[in-house]
């Protein structure tokens, strides 16, 4: 998942990875597929797919004929729109999942039941409470006690990360295609999560401390709060994003 996003133009928000199924928030980043000019477009699709006849000879470095360099662009902005699409996005990520258990298996077809269902998020506040919900998904099935010791999250990812880097004018990356933390969007600030990193924490350990009669884990009451908890001076808390 987190290889593909560094192919298509999508950076991936938060993901949980379950025992059957999983959850991701996508953010489509179609300024950066428009601003693809056409060689980028195909090195990015010979990462997934073949291509075509011209598309190969024209990373070869091969001159094309004005007939077939047309067809090629045509392609090209096929393939451009394909790289911006969350359809295309599952379909290659689950066909790479179904081989792979076909192959452990000696079977062949399908591997999940049905297609992915999406939803779009209009607003901050739901961007924020779907992220939230995505990353406490291992806790709600009591399959952790924390965030921080949940298998397969995005928050997990985040905050062992952030245990690393918790340095003053540390150099932010961003590995894996997760989108960073940003800051306030009423502000000037770069491409990412229009929040800051410790309030989207302090909104996950206190949502996953709320009992709920549909889901039978939560965070135990006894438990410190998230950023005590993981020994990193407040001040530095300041410059991550990650």
């Amino acid at each position: 998942m987190l290889e593909l996003a560094s192919i298509f133009a999508v950076d991936i928000c938060a993901y949980a990875i379950m025992s059957n199924h999983y959850h991701v928030v996508f953010h489509i980043d179609r300024e950066k597929a428009e601003n693809w000019c056409p060689s980028e477009v195909i090195d990015q699709w010979h990462q997934l797919f073949s291509g075509t006849l011209f598309s190969q000879r024209f990373a070869r470095g091969e001159t094309l004929s004005a007939v077939q360099q047309k067809l090629l662009d045509k392609s090209v902005e096929e393939w451009r729109l394909r790289l911006m699409d969350i359809s295309w996005f599952m379909r290659v990520l689950n066909e790479a999942i179904a081989r792979k258990a076909n192959t452990e298996d000696s079977c062949t077809g399908r591997f999940w039941e049905g297609r992915f269902k999406s939803q779009a998020l209009l607003d901050e506040p739901a961007l924020a409470a779907c992220m939230a919900y995505v990353d406490l998904n291992p806790i709600r099935a009591s399959m952790a006690k924390t965030p921080e010791t949940s298998a397969h999250t995005s928050i997990k990812k985040r905050l062992k990360k952030a245990q690393k880097t918790a340095q003053p004018n540390h150099p932010q990356q961003q590995e894996n295609q997760l989108l960073i933390f940003a800051g306030n969007p009423k502000e000037s600030m770069p491409k990412g999560l229009p929040f800051q990193l410790t309030d989207y924490l302090e909104l996950v350990d206190w949502t996953g401390r709320i009992l709920r009669e549909d889901k039978r884990g939560a965070i135990p009451e006894n438990t410190p709060p998230i950023l005590n908890r993981l020994n990193i001076e407040s001040k530095h808390w300041l410059y991550l994003r990650l």
